[in-house]
């Protein structure tokens, strides 16, 4: 099948972040001027679904609390912590992933190409500034400026909208099972994989599964 539009997720699929989780977790306590508790991955795990746009610092310090919480360190200044954290942590800091210009040039080859990311534009746009192919899309829905974000189908319907496409003319490539594979199908858009480590998608069916971003030339190409 060909598509008329294809839509690209940015974090974890055509980017990454440069700063590694450890710099800014740990510095987050620095600039608190608190002793460190917990790792990195337990600030993840208690994080969960994306910030609100227009208060990231309360988001992250639900999360500090939490942490405290498991490592007996309450109560803890969790609100310091939490600007502490977007006092560290540089956004821009992001490399491509392999194959990413790559995979966007292919596209664009052949359909008309947009970006759905469910950060806000105050984050993300950030990012595609320092990247080499940030101004490539026809259009970017920052969907974490909108009421409702990724698995929702608004911020879909919005890109293709704006493209003038349908969603069963469209294919969306991301690499979360949950937010990107569910909510493009469940807003009529195939969908592709991005898992470089090739796992089990089970329960989930994506349409297709790219093990690297360099093979999305062959779903969309003749």
């Amino acid at each position: 099948m060909t598509y008329s539009a294809v839509l690209f997720d940015l974090d974890g699929t055509l980017c990454e972040q440069a700063q590694s989780p450890e710099t800014v977790y740990y510095g987050a306590f620095d600039a608190a001027g608190i002793e460190p508790f917990g790792e990195p991955d337990d600030l993840w795990a208690a994080l969960g679904d994306s910030p609100p746009p227009d208060d990231q610092a309360s988001y992250l310090a639900a999360g500090f609390t939490k942490v405290a919480a498991q490592h007996s360190r309450a109560p803890v200044d969790a609100t310091a912590l939490g600007e502490g954290f977007l006092k560290v942590v540089d956004y821009a800091q992001v490399t491509p992933s392999p194959g990413a210009e790559a995979a966007i040039e292919a596209a664009r080859n052949h359909a008309r190409v947009g970006l759905v990311t469910n950060g806000p534009e105050s984050r993300q746009a950030q990012k595609l500034d320092a990247l080499a192919f940030g101004d490539r899309f026809e259009t970017v829905v920052y969907a974490g400026d909108l009421p409702r974000r990724k698995p929702h189908r608004d911020p879909f319907d919005a890109a293709l909208d704006t493209l003038d496409v349908a969603a069963s003319d469209a294919l969306y490539v991301g690499d979360s099972l949950e937010y990107d594979v569910a909510g493009a199908q469940n807003a009529g858009l195939a969908s592709a994989w991005y898992s470089p480590t090739e796992a089990d998608p089970e329960p989930y069916r994506p349409e297709h599964v790219l093990g690297s971003l360099s093979d999305l030339g062959g779903v969309v190409g003749p």
